[in-house]
């Protein structure tokens, strides 16, 4: 067995979920990359994100209280990565994309997305370069073609993920297992 190595204290989580933050910036849509992204409660649902304070989409999560998050397929990677490198205060990606509204005026939904969620800012928390923004879910977009048995099937929405520090997106791979299922033997043998 090999030696293990202390890497440092700036460790990635491998891998992230990558999305697209739809907000409405002086009355536009606008976009960006986003990766660091998470639900944090199941009922009501919460997901918390991290913006770098920086960034045009910061002040319009502020401004509005509203936004979206957009879960883009594999096909979307390029475009993806676009809203991630221009910035919202020297260009206008209104245009990307088809863009509907759900129940929030201010939360820009992509169509081309096979899921689109729309957030109303519940907290807040800022830190050093980022805020951690926490947002109550008020509805979820998705076609009846990226559904099995009612539910959003990742295997047709195709997502990809990102890692850092090598900077890489990944596609969703194969099922490997079952949620609350495959670890039963092992808790009946340790009567737990």
């Amino acid at each position: 067995m090999s030696e293990r190595i202390n890497i440092g204290n700036n460790a990635f989580i491998l891998p992230e979920p990558q999305t697209i933050l739809g907000t409405m910036l002086n009355g536009r849509p606008n976009f960006m990359a986003m990766a660091w992204v998470t639900r944090v409660n199941y009922d009501p649902c919460i997901m918390g994100m991290a913006v770098n304070k920086k960034h045009a989409s910061h002040r319009a999560i502020l401004e509005t209280g509203q936004y979206s998050i957009n879960i883009p397929s594999v096909d979307m990677v390029a475009v993806t990565d676009y809203v991630g490198l221009a910035s919202g205060d020297r260009t206008d990606k209104s245009g990307l994309f088809e863009v509907h509204y759900g129940e929030l005026e201010n939360a820009p939904l992509i169509r081309a997305c096979p899921l689109a969620m729309e957030f109303r800012l519940k907290d807040r928390f800022d830190m050093t370069n980022d805020t951690l923004f926490l947002g109550e879910m008020v509805a979820a977009w998705t076609e009846e073609r990226f559904l099995t048995d009612g539910h959003v099937d990742v295997e047709k929405v195709r997502p990809f993920t990102l890692t850092m520090p090598d900077n890489r997106y990944w596609a969703v791979g194969e099922q490997v297992g079952r949620a609350w299922h495959d670890g039963k033997a092992l808790r009946k043998s340790s009567k737990d």
